[in-house]
């Protein structure tokens, strides 16, 4: 019983270990991913991993897994004898989740909210005009559930839970297009609308006109009409790039 007991704490305080380490890992991603991304180390930039180790009081095994986070999105690479150089930002892997996110923190935010933007412009029509003719009944389904979610949420300052069924609205819409390209983009638009709410670039109340295109977006592929869900839904694209025009100009 005993030994159980000692093993059970030394697993204990392995776990405690880990936790401790993965928190420290993801505070040092935290504030290097947003330097490199605003430009504060600019390509060239050579990160000393003794220096890393210095400055944010962490372990080199930490260090080493945020540069291969880092690495995984193309921020940075490795090399012998050189050390972690910060590669330049056409290079980087700009659908990532996290490098979107942290760009949307940073000074650049307006440019890069048109470009996403100008994406969703490109896509998210021809994605509606696809489902509008492979839906399934489900998809139908929730299209209608999250286009009346939207409706519910759209008055009384409810930014936090609109935003929920707007994103859950353009996910069903890439993904009943029937294209896995644009399935993998769900993750792109929902970092667009997370980050124009949480930065403030949204009105305080949705734009009624835009609420009620989602509606008819719904109703478009439902009634299999290719041609009108393109069209609302490149109203609803065009209208958040003229609020771009307005609130983050």
């Amino acid at each position: 019983m005993e030994t159980q007991g000692a093993g059970s704490a030394a697993g204990a305080g392995r776990n405690t270990t880990e936790a401790g380490a993965g928190g420290l890992h993801a505070r040092l991603l935290s504030s290097l991913g947003p330097a490199i991304t605003a430009g504060d180390y600019p390509p060239g930039t050579v990160l000393r991993t003794d220096e890393l180790e210095e400055r944010f009081a962490v372990s080199r095994t930490v260090v080493r897994e945020a540069v291969r986070v880092l690495e995984s999105m193309h921020l940075v690479e490795s090399r012998r004898r050189v050390g972690v150089t910060v590669r330049p930002p056409d290079e980087w892997n700009v659908f990532d989740p996290q490098v979107i996110r942290w760009r949307l923190a940073g000074g650049d935010r307006p440019r890069q909210l048109r470009s996403l933007t100008v994406l969703r412009c490109a896509v998210e029509p021809m994605a509606a005009a696809l489902a509008a003719g492979l839906a399934t009944p489900e998809h139908c389904a929730e299209l209608t559930e999250h286009a009346l979610g939207m409706v519910a949420t759209s008055r009384g300052q409810q930014l936090d839970a609109y935003l929920v069924h707007d994103i859950a609205f353009h996910r069903v819409i890439l993904r009943a297009s029937g294209n896995e390209m644009f399935a993998r983009l769900g993750d792109v638009v929902a970092e667009v609308l997370t980050g124009r709410t949480e930065h403030q670039v949204m009105f305080t109340d949705p734009d009624p006109a835009a609420v009620t295109l989602h509606v008819r977006v719904a109703e478009a592929v439902r009634e299999r009409d290719a041609a009108a869900a393109e069209r609302y839904t490149r109203e609803i694209t065009t209208g958040a790039m003229a609020e771009l025009d307005i609130l983050a100009p």
